[in-house]
C-alpha cells in the first residue's frame, strides 16, 4: 500500500506563489508560511488520500479529540539549498522514525515512513522558492498529526490528520544564550511523555519559560523531577558539556527527547576524535567543573536552534559562567551548516535530495 500511496500524492498548486512578497533575508520563523501543505487522513484503520494543496484553514469540529485529550504530536525539520540549487533534507528518515515513536506513546496510528519521506521530498521541491539562501537560514518544516474525531470521551481517537506545513526561518539565536536552572517546575518524568514529541510537553513548559525570560534568561534548563539535581535538557534543545577535553551529554533515560541534531553531533564529534559519553549529569558536577577550571564549553542542539552556545547557567542563587571562546562548538556549528548546503562532503550520508 505504501508504494502506491507515495506514487499517488495528488498535487494542487496555487495559481500564484507569494514567495516574492516576503523578504526571506529578514524573517522570523513561524511568522510567514509557504503556499502549500501536505495532508493525509486516517479513517477506518488506514491512511488515505495523500495530497499537496494550497495552504488553508482546516475545518475542525469543536469536539475534535485533540482539543480535549491532547492527542497531538509533531516534528521539526529544515530544508536548505545545495550547490546546484537542489532542495536538501537532513536525515528525514530519522524524523519519520521519531514521529512513529511519539505516535505509539500517545496512542496514535503510525504513519508510513516511506510516505513521510516522499511527502517531504515532493512538498519541499514544490516550495523551493521559499528556501532562504543566507547562512544559518532554512525552510523550517513542521510535520504534525492530531486527532480530529468529534467525540467527547476518554479513549484513543479513530480518525486523525497528518499535515506538513513550512515557514522560512533566519538564524534562531545570533548570540550566546543564558539558561535558567528550574527548581520548581519539571518538564518530564520517567514513564511520562517526555521522550515523545507531544504538543502537551511544550504547553506545560510555556509558563516556566516566561518566568525565566522575565529574569533575563533565554531558556529553561530542566532538572529531574525528584531531586532537581540531574540535568535533562533545555527548553527546545538537548545539551552538551565539554569538561577537561571530553564531551558529555545526558543519557536518554525515558524523560529526554532523542534529538536528531543530538545524535548527529555525537557522530560528528567522535569522527573528529573527541570522546563523547552519554550518562547522567548533575548540576553539582557542572558547578565543581566550573570551580576547578575544567568546564570548557557548553552548547544546545536542536533543529530550530542548530547549535546554540551557552554563556551562563543560573537562577536566584546559582551562577555558572562559561569561557568566552568556544572553538569546538563553532567547529560543530560550521561543519553541520556546511554539510547541509553541500559546502563540504557529506561523509555520513545524512543529506537527502528533494526532487
Amino acid at each position: 500500500m505504501n508504494a502506491i500511496m507515495t506514487s499517488a500524492i495528488k498535487i494542487t498548486r496555487v495559481a500564484q506563489s507569494k514567495a516574492k512578497e516576503v523578504n526571506l533575508h529578514n524573517i522570523t520563523m513561524g511568522t510567514r508560511f509557504t503556499d502549500h501543505m501536505f495532508v493525509c487522513d486516517y479513517e477506518n484503520g488506514e491512511w488515505h488520500d495523500p495530497r499537496i494543496e494550497p495552504l488553508a484553514l482546516i475545518p475542525t469540529h469543536p469536539a475534535a479529540m485533540a482539543l480535549h485529550y491532547g492527542q497531538a504530536i509533531f516534528e521539526g525539520m529544515k530544508a536548505t539549498l545545495g550547490k546546484d540549487g537542489t532542495p536538501l533534507l537532513f536525515r528525514p528518515e530519522e524524523n519519520a522514525k521519531r514521529m512513529n515513536f511519539s505516535a505509539d506513546r500517545m496512542g496514535m496510528p503510525s504513519f508510513p515512513e516511506d510516505l513521510f519521506v516522499e511527502a517531504l521530498k515532493q512538498f519541499t521541491a514544490l516550495e523551493k522558492e521559499w528556501i532562504p539562501t543566507q547562512e544559518g537560514s532554512a525552510l523550517y518544516l513542521r510535520p504534525f498529526m492530531y486527532a480530529d474525531e468529534a467525540f467527547i470521551g476518554m479513549r484513543a481517537a479513530t480518525s486523525f490528520k497528518f499535515i506538513v506545513m513550512a515557514s522560512p526561518a533566519g538564524p534562531f539565536f545570533s548570540r550566546k544564550i543564558k539558561l535558567y536552572a528550574e527548581k520548581k517546575y519539571v518538564r518530564a518524568v520517567n514513564g511520562g511523555t517526555g521522550e515523545a514529541k507531544a504538543a502537551g510537553n511544550y504547553a506545560a513548559a510555556i509558563r516556566p519559560t516566561e518566568y525565566a525570560k522575565a529574569k533575563g534568561y533565554d531558556q529553561v534548563l530542566w532538572l529531574d523531577a525528584q531531586d532537581f539535581e540531574y540535568i535533562q535538557e533545555v527548553g527546545t534543545m538537548n545539551i552538551f558539556f565539554k569538561i577537561a577535553g571530553k564531551f558529555i551529554t545526558p543519557s536518554l533515560t525515558g524523560s529526554i527527547l532523542s534529538g536528531i541534531t543530538r545524535m548527529s553531533v555525537i557522530d560528528l564529534l567522535r569522527s573528529k576524535g573527541f570522546e563523547v559519553t552519554e550518562r547522567p549529569i548533575t548540576i553539582s558536577e557542572i558547578i565543581e567543573a566550573s570551580k576547578n577550571g575544567n568546564l570548557e564549553e557548553a552548547f544546545g542542539t536542536g533543529t530550530a536552534v542548530g547549535i546554540a552556545m551557552i554563556e551562563e547557567i543560573g537562577n536566584n542563587d546559582l551562577s555558572i559562567k562559561f569561557p568566552v571562546e568556544n572553538p569546538v562548538s563553532v567547529m560543530v556549528n560550521d561543519t553541520l551548516n556546511a554539510i547541509k548546503v553541500q559546502d563540504i562532503e557529506d561523509k555520513f550520508g545524512w543529506i537527502v535530495e528533494a526532487k
